[in-house]
Parts: structure tokens; C-alpha cells; sequence
């Protein structure tokens, strides 16, 4: 699935409609807030937020940034994945 990821968004559009997004504002220097996930209807059961918190943590994890998840999905996707426990804070 073809994403645009930036330094606080991952977003999935097709045909102009944002269909999938997660949000990471930075919240202090070198540590984001993982504060949203949204996944259209259509799209939903796909796996589609999975893959963009997968991508957010390895980005995280290369560019030597911790998160905090406060999103109810990323919270349930860290604790279901130890394996990204390093870009916790």
C-alpha cells in the first residue's frame, strides 16, 4: 500500500480521498505523541493500521526518536508488539 510518510503524519489517498491516517506531533524534542488512527470503512480488517504503525515505529527507530502512544490503537499495537519497545518513552 503506497503511504506518504512524513515527520509527524502517515497517510494513504487514493483518487484525492484520504482513506487511512495516523498523526505523531512531536510532543518534546526527539519524543512523539502517536495521538491518532483513522481507517476508512472500506478499508477496515485489512491490516491497513497495522502497517502504518509499523512504519511509524521503524522511522521512529532510524531517525532516533521515542514515542508516546495515547491513541487507544497504538496503545493496543505497542503492547502487542515488544519487538518496538525501544522507541517507547
Amino acid at each position: 500500500m503506497p503511504f506518504i510518510l512524513t515527520e509527524n503524519r502517515i497517510a494513504y489517498v487514493q483518487e484525492g480521498q484520504l482513506l487511512a491516517e495516523a498523526t505523531f506531533p512531536e510532543f518534546a524534542p526527539g519524543v512523539v505523541n502517536i495521538d491518532h488512527t483513522f481507517v476508512d470503512e472500506a478499508l477496515r480488517g485489512q491490516g491497513v493500521a497495522a502497517q502504518m504503525m509499523e512504519r511509524i515505529a521503524r522511522s521512529l527507530r532510524e531517525t532516533g526518536r521515542k514515542a508516546i502512544p495515547t491513541c487507544s490503537y497504538a496503545k493496543k499495537w505497542f503492547g502487542q508488539h515488544p519487538e518496538y519497545a525501544d522507541v517507547l518513552r
